[in-house]
């Protein structure tokens, strides 16, 4: 590849996605989309990236972003951030919405919808008095394949081992030859949305809880900024953003404060403190 054909898609895939590619990828690009180009009868990345550069391509440089976007989630992915929204954030919010009983959750970058269903099983099981509830889950991501899938809600053995307990499974999948698939109630709870972080998001709405983990650190800093700053526009007053163990708002965002007592939750303003306690039931054991 030549160095103007790497600037090139180095520029288009940071203008789309935001993501940035270095030099020393040139491997990932050339595995990933190679591929893509012989779909196309394109021969060989120079040529993908030719076709790319006419700009009449619009198919094209969609599977171009969706392929070299990461898709990596499992159920219940990391413990903490879970065991943070079913002890304090949730209860906390269904004290603070208790009167309009509303609550509105945005699952960014959802990628295959693990994380979303999660938190609709999360929310069925252990929070009974949601019930009664107009809930929203939103989850959103920039690759119309994965959002695809997340809608279908069917997965492997392996996919469905990974963090999900057992007991979960029998009580919210059905199986479907060597697959399981989401039952229909939870997949309703889901409204799956094309979304870029990059673009404009005020079609989305307002929120109480925003979780978008380990999705800044494909950024550079002045993109993460632009990201942190969309977000806080869509959070309520005292509603909590959620990120992803290595990833943090300072430096980067003057509208979004710590939520004390809780690592990785940052809230937008001072959040409010419940006047009394608002328990779930008893938690399930999520493995770690």
């Amino acid at each position: 590849m030549t160095p103007t054909d790497f600037a090139f898609i180095a520029a288009f895939l940071k203008e789309r996605s935001g993501l940035i590619i270095t030099p020393d990828k040139t491997y990932l690009l050339e595995a990933r989309l190679v591929p893509l180009g012989r779909k196309y009868n394109l021969a060989g990345l120079s040529a993908l990236i030719d076709a790319l550069k006419t700009g009449t391509q619009t198919k094209l440089a969609d599977e171009v972003v969706d392929a070299m976007t990461t898709n990596e989630t499992s159920f219940f992915r990391d413990k903490n951030p879970f065991d943070q929204l079913r002890k304090t954030i949730i209860p906390q919010m269904m004290e603070l919405r208790g009167a309009a009983k509303s609550l509105r959750i945005w699952s960014a970058a959802c990628s295959t919808g693990q994380e979303p269903y999660s938190l609709a099983m999360m929310l069925k099981d252990e929070f009974p008095a949601l019930a009664a509830w107009k809930i929203d889950i939103v989850a959103t991501d920039i690759s119309p394949s994965v959002l695809d899938r997340a809608r279908e809600g069917t997965y492997s053995t392996f996919e469905v081992q990974r963090g999900l307990p057992i007991q979960l499974l029998v009580r919210h999948f059905e199986q479907i030859g060597e697959n399981w698939r989401i039952k229909p109630d939870l997949r309703r709870m889901i409204d799956f949305r094309a979304a870029n972080l990059l673009a404009d998001m005020s079609n989305l709405g307002l929120f109480d809880i925003v979780l978008c983990r380990n999705v800044l650190i494909y950024f550079d800093q002045p993109t993460k900024s632009r990201i942190l700053e969309a977000i806080s526009r869509r959070l309520t007053p005292h509603g909590a953003l959620i990120l992803g163990g290595a990833e943090s708002v300072f430096g980067l965002s003057d509208r979004l404060g710590s939520f004390p007592g809780l690592r990785g939750v940052y809230c937008r303003g001072t959040p409010a403190v419940p006047s009394k306690s608002v328990a779930p039931l008893a938690p399930i054991r999520i493995a770690s």
